[in-house]
């Protein structure tokens, strides 16, 4: 199993990203895939999560509107449109599955499913 991000980088506030985890090793449509973030000296944040079949999709309140989770199961990839990025989200990004329902309130934890290393948002003017 392996999710591999990318598309971060740094961006003044108000900018837009979109971040990348292209995955191999499973059956990348037959999972729910989650964004979780972690900013300097906090926990993980959950960000949003899509269904195997990309027709629900789940925000967490700082997300909704601005953020937008989609994917490509033909080739096993979800992403995350971010816009109108403020200081507050910077952070490490991280792509994730089988971490349990963390949209209804499940914390995130590193030890319970697959992760990727992530890809580092920064936000500055």
């Amino acid at each position: 199993v392996q999710l591999v991000e990318s598309g971060g980088g740094s961006v003044q506030p108000g900018g837009s990203l979109r971040l990348t985890c292209a995955t191999s090793g499973f059956a990348f449509s037959r999972y729910t895939m989650n964004w979780v973030r972690q900013a300097p000296g906090k926990g993980l944040e959950w960000i949003s999560t899509i269904t195997m079949d990309g027709l629900t999709t789940y925000y967490a309140d700082f997300a909704k509107g601005r953020f937008t989770v989609s994917r490509d199961n033909a080739k096993s990839t979800v992403y995350l449109q971010m816009t109108s990025l403020k200081s507050e989200d910077t952070a490490h990004y991280y792509c994730a599955k089988d971490t349990g329902a963390l949209w209804l309130g499940a914390p995130p934890d590193r030890s319970i499913g697959s992760w990727g290393q992530g890809t580092q948002v920064t936000v500055s003017s």
